[in-house]
């Protein structure tokens, strides 16, 4: 394995919360994706064992936007891995089925995309060229990929194509990549067009390399050098948007067209309101007491009661829902013993339990709302194949037997 290291910083460093935020509304143009209009322009991030269709469905009752389904992997798909098929359903209230789609072979995403679209399982399909877990770069995809520009061209080209003649250009197809590999390997600018040119609806950056992971700040600086090198297609910004101000400096500053929404609705899926009523230019809504977060959080498990097939499901799927529950209580006086217990809960009754112990009054804590939730810290090393780095143009084809087959992350 080669590990690739922090270079001399070729971008602005200046971070987010350096920017002037106000509640100006932002001009917000109608945001499409082809035939999909998406107001407010506001996109809910695939996030490995995160945005599952609960979730989903939860964030959108509280405002507008486009939501994605967590990454599947195309080879896992084809082969009817059990958690995959899982993964990719969507819930009967999803007036747009969004899905990431992952791979590092053409054909073998090609097939995935003509079985998803070809069958109408599908309205549109992100393409994920951004993630930076060690599993993924190794075997050279995710945030990797984008560095061999021949094997990117033909994995998007492919793609695009099937998804076009399955559907008759009605779902399109969309891209999400960082800004490269690290400072010295800066892959976006490139990584923009060749989307562009091989039939991507719209572009998503998330403005940080893989070695910075999620560490700070996100540069925003470059999202608008992409949209100034692709601006006759959509391009979104992601990164550092912890609260609805965010999101307008962003596409006020960048002149993007959208915004990207991860951590910052972890724990907050009324995030969604608050981001319609500052693109509407309406007051914020106060924070939820202790109290409104419970009932939130009832509705979530209400969801993922429903979604289970068998009712055996709920328990495997509340181990899920633990980390959800950490993040609910974030910034709110929780007391020690009730956080660590909220931990290790095993079933609904456990998380039922918690809750009656709460004090409904209970107010979030001053600035509590932009407390980062998951993802953050250090600079983490990346992982790649041999001899990687060499020549961005050779060709290259990847063993589609050496993806890692775990949908969902």
């Amino acid at each position: 394995m080669e590990t690739s290291f922090l270079a001399s910083p070729l971008l602005d460093l200046t971070p987010a919360s350096g920017l002037a935020h106000d509640l100006q509304p932002a001009p917000a143009p109608a945001l499409r994706f082809g035939p999909i209009a998406i107001d407010p322009p506001v996109v809910l991030a695939p996030m490995a064992g995160v945005t599952d269709a609960p979730f989903r469905v939860l964030c959108a009752s509280f405002g507008g936007g486009l939501f994605v389904n967590q990454m599947v992997t195309a080879r896992a798909y084809l082969d009817g891995h059990y958690h995959t098929l899982d993964l990719a359903r969507f819930h009967p209230a999803e007036r747009v089925r969004s899905l990431q789609l992952y791979g590092t072979d053409p054909k073998t995403l090609g097939e995935a995309v003509r079985r998803l679209v070809g069958e109408g399982l599908v309205d549109h399909i992100d393409m994920n060229f951004g993630c930076p877990a060690p599993k993924v770069t190794r075997s050279g995809g995710g945030a990797a990929l984008p560095y061999k520009r021949r094997l990117l061209a033909a994995i998007i080209g492919t793609a695009a194509r099937a998804a076009r003649e399955a559907s008759g250009g009605r779902v399109p197809l969309t891209v999400k990549f960082r800004l490269g590999i690290d400072d010295a390997h800066l892959t976006y600018l490139d990584t923009g067009r060749i989307a562009r040119e091989e039939g991507a609806a719209a572009l998503a950056l998330h403005a940080r390399t893989a070695l910075q992971h999620y560490a700070p700040p996100a540069h925003w600086d470059a999202i608008s050098r992409l949209k100034a090198a692709v601006p006759d297609i959509p391009v979104l910004g992601n990164g550092d948007i912890f609260a609805p101000q965010d999101a307008l400096a962003m596409m006020r500053t960048t002149g993007c067209d959208g915004v990207v929404i991860g951590r910052g609705c972890l724990g907050r899926p009324w995030f969604f309101r608050d981001l319609a009523d500052a693109f509407a230019g309406r007051p914020p809504a106060p924070p939820p007491s202790l109290g409104g977060v419970a009932d939130v959080i009832r509705r979530h498990l209400d969801l993922l009661r429903d979604w289970c097939v068998e009712p055996a499901e709920m328990d495997w799927r509340i181990q899920g829902f633990r980390k959800h529950l950490v993040w609910y209580f974030a910034g709110y006086p929780l007391g020690g013993a009730l956080r660590k217990r909220a931990v290790h809960v095993r079933s609904a009754e456990d998380v039922e339990a918690i809750l009656s112990e709460l004090d409904p009054e209970a107010e979030l804590a001053e600035n509590a709302g932009r407390v980062v939730r998951s993802h953050g810290g250090a600079l983490r090393r990346v992982m790649l194949p041999q001899g990687w780095l060499r020549d961005p143009d050779e060709e290259l084809r990847l063993d589609p037997a050496l993806e890692e087959m775990g949908s969902g992350g």
